[in-house]
């Protein structure tokens, strides 16, 4: 039986804290990512480059966040949400297995929050499996909007015989999102894994959703040396592909 273990992780741009409190977390994350051991890691807010806090941080590492964090052997696809006064920051996907193209899609339904998903596409064992890395809107609304954006998407783009995933930070409280996106055949496991606050998880905003795999297990990593790298908790998905 083939497996595919996939993390997705919301990252806080690799700095946590407030005002002098402000610590650099990106070389722990990068420990932590390895740590993770998934073939698939899924990253939201990731920085690609940030002038400020490069001035600030006398360690802030010269390559770019998606590349820093991948562990020795893995792919880096990066492409940028949000442009800002002082960088950028986006999505990421790292993977163990070769990447056979990627493309990206703006997703910003109002002007205060850019947003946007990755499209990756992977030699599995073999197999194509595509995978959507995901960071919805703050705003119920808007979230609407960009899943109907997203199953848009995923219909013309990915067909429906392709093993596909679909994961990242969904920022939706309820279970508005999961039964939107059944209507596209893609489902999550039923229990909720709280993933935020990290240091006292009450809600499940980060997922994993799955079409054509078969589920095999779910996790999520606790303690404080986790509630201390990110505002989010990172969510660990096994499955099995199909046989071809």
């Amino acid at each position: 039986m083939n497996i595919i273990r996939v993390a997705t992780y919301n990252i806080h741009k690799g700095v946590q804290g407030l005002g002098p409190a402000r610590r650099l977390e990106i070389h722990n994350l990068g420990l932590a990512v390895e740590s993770l051991d998934a073939d698939v890691v899924c990253l939201q807010e990731v920085r690609h480059s940030n002038r400020l806090e490069a001035k600030r941080f006398p360690r802030w590492p010269e390559l770019a966040q998606a590349e820093f964090l991948a562990p020795q052997g893995y792919e880096a696809v990066y492409r940028t949400n949000a442009i800002t006064r002082h960088g950028e920051h986006g999505n990421a996907l790292l993977s163990r297995w070769p990447v056979l193209g990627h493309q990206h899609e703006d997703m910003s339904d109002h002007r205060l929050e850019q947003r946007g998903f990755l499209h990756v596409s992977l030699d599995v064992h073999g197999q194509m499996v595509h995978v959507l890395v995901v960071h919805l809107g703050l705003v119920k609304a808007s979230r609407a909007r960009q899943v109907a954006q997203l199953q848009r998407y995923i219909q013309r783009e990915i067909p429906a015989s392709a093993p596909l995933l679909v994961a990242g930070d969904f920022n939706d409280w309820g279970t508005t999102v999961q039964l939107a996106l059944a209507q596209t055949g893609l489902h999550a496991w039923a229990e909720s894994v709280p993933t935020f606050p990290s240091r006292l998880p009450l809600a499940q905003l980060d997922y994993v959703f799955a079409r054509g795999l078969k589920p095999l297990g779910l996790m999520v990593p606790r303690g404080r040396i986790w509630w201390r790298m990110s505002d989010h908790l990172p969510l660990i998905a096994e499955f099995a592909l199909p046989v071809t």
